[in-house]
């Protein structure tokens, strides 16, 4: 920290109008410092980003949002086109949690249960007792919005988006055994995204 905007006042009108006018725009940014170059831009839609990281209350930073327990929420982007494009669960890893201005209709995705924390470090990956914590219970890690003539989705994660090994040659984001359901969600988001949801 600091971490300053990734984008001018003169871009973010520019996207802002865009959509507006029918444009459709994924935003995706994970834990810190993403959160804080891109929390402008954000902001004009009406998501708050934390600049920070979301766990579990364990610790781990590996996340399942399920449908059974509404931590994924019923969306277009869940249903898919038909029964073979719909999605059960979504994994995530780590990430940041966000929030929604009180008066923006966004469409909740992914809710963070009681067991999410956020932690709040002044440099990322650098954890103390210290480190400001709270919990992320209630907070989102993926919304949708339609904004004027287009749509948003806004994400606070990246490698559930991806496919990719682990500093210790682990699978993760779409490669993990258990993110089953990440690509379909994927491709959900982009149907939704064009128009075909």
């Amino acid at each position: 920290l600091p971490t300053f905007s990734a984008f001018t006042p003169e871009e973010i009108a520019a996207v802002r109008t865009w959509v507006e006018d029918g444009g459709s725009l994924l935003l995706i940014a994970d834990h810190l410092p993403w959160p804080g170059a891109a929390a402008e831009l954000a902001s004009a839609f009406g998501f708050l980003f934390a600049d920070g990281f979301a766990f579990t209350k364990g610790g781990s930073g590996i996340i399942q949002f399920r449908t059974e327990d509404k931590s994924l929420q019923d969306h277009p982007i869940v249903r898919g086109r038909d029964s073979r494009e719909s999605v059960n669960a979504v994994m995530t890893f780590a990430g940041q949690a966000f929030r929604v201005r009180r008066g923006v209709d966004a469409q909740p995705l992914l809710i963070f249960d009681d067991s999410a924390l956020l932690l709040m470090p002044t440099e990322a990956w650098r954890f103390s007792k210290q480190t400001p914590r709270m919990s992320a219970s209630g907070m989102f890690q993926g919304a949708t919005l339609q904004h004027g003539s287009g749509r948003v989705a806004v994400f606070g994660e990246a490698a559930m988006f991806t496919a990719q090994l682990s500093k210790k040659k682990q699978p993760m984001g779409m490669n993990h055994p258990d993110a089953k359901y990440n690509v379909q969600f994927l491709l959900n988001v982009m149907h939704w995204l064009s128009g075909q949801l």
